[in-house]
């Protein structure tokens, strides 16, 4: 029976045909793969998100996220749909074998995350945040970090935000305004505002890493002043779980005085 998520002939079509993704099996990177694995994580993908995601998706929007003073509630078919995701290896499908990843081809594990998209956007919109969150700490991160963080995120034990979009600028960067002031002791303060926090809120992982871009005082103007942060504890008090897409909690963080740690935080520039 043909899915009613997404057309598999044309997946195979666009991967197989016109971008013979198998070739790539002749770089050193890819070559423990082959059409056959490539075949059967697409295979695994479509079970996981027809049996797991799309049942609940409209579910997700009868439901959505609430707040009530102390917690955020999401509907449980979703921690339990995460679980099934994160043991079947997805969440690191595009990443090294070092870090518990499948070390598939990029082309590969984006045609894979596309049948959770097309299942539940609310739901896979949690791990696209984490597999964000993990590849830039991959890319930038200290081995330190790497283990501290990437690790627990590939497992599903940690989930992942980016803290970019603040109340008076919205998403535009050069806008942003919440700081990031050097303490004597080496580390950084940050005091701002950051709001509409996908994912920023919830009891779906043992915890959730966020990352905070700021400015540095006397850094230059725009994006290129801005920096980022891992702060060293909570995004700042609970008091919302508003949608910042329906489907999916996001909230407003005061970052006043919250401490980063040179150690655990990787720094662009």
């Amino acid at each position: 029976m043909a899915s009613l998520l997404l057309s598999r002939r044309d997946l195979d079509f666009l991967l197989h045909e016109w971008l013979d993704v198998e070739s790539l099996t002749a770089r050193p990177r890819f070559a423990d793969h082959s059409r056959e694995t490539f075949d059967a994580v697409l295979d695994l993908s479509e079970t996981i998100a027809a049996r797991h995601f799309a049942p609940h998706n409209k579910k997700n929007d009868t439901q959505e996220p609430r707040f009530d003073g102390e917690r955020v509630h999401i509907i449980p078919e979703v921690k339990e749909a995460l679980k099934v995701f994160a043991s079947a290896g997805l969440i690191g499908g595009g990443m090294d074998h070092e870090v518990g990843g499948m070390q598939l081809p990029s082309v590969v594990a984006n045609a894979c995350f596309a049948w959770f998209q097309a299942a539940n956007v609310g739901t896979a919109a949690y791990p696209f945040l984490t597999i964000g969150n993990a590849n830039l700490l991959l890319a930038h991160g200290t081995p330190g970090q790497i283990d501290t963080y990437v690790r627990p995120m590939v497992e599903g034990r940690f989930s992942g935000t980016m803290c970019l979009s603040e109340p008076q600028a919205g998403s535009s960067l050069a806008d942003v305004r919440t700081r990031a002031v050097q303490a004597d002791d080496g580390t950084y303060r940050l005091f701002g505002s950051k709001m509409w926090i996908s994912g920023g809120d919830h009891e779906l992982t043992e915890n959730i890493v966020h990352l905070v871009l700021a400015r540095i005082p006397g850094g230059p103007p725009g994006v290129k002043g801005l920096s980022l942060h891992r702060p060293q504890g909570p995004g700042g008090d609970r008091r919302d779980a508003r949608r910042a897409q329906r489907r999916r909690p996001g909230r407003p963080q005061s970052q006043d005085g919250i401490s980063r740690d040179d150690e655990h935080a990787a720094e662009l520039r």
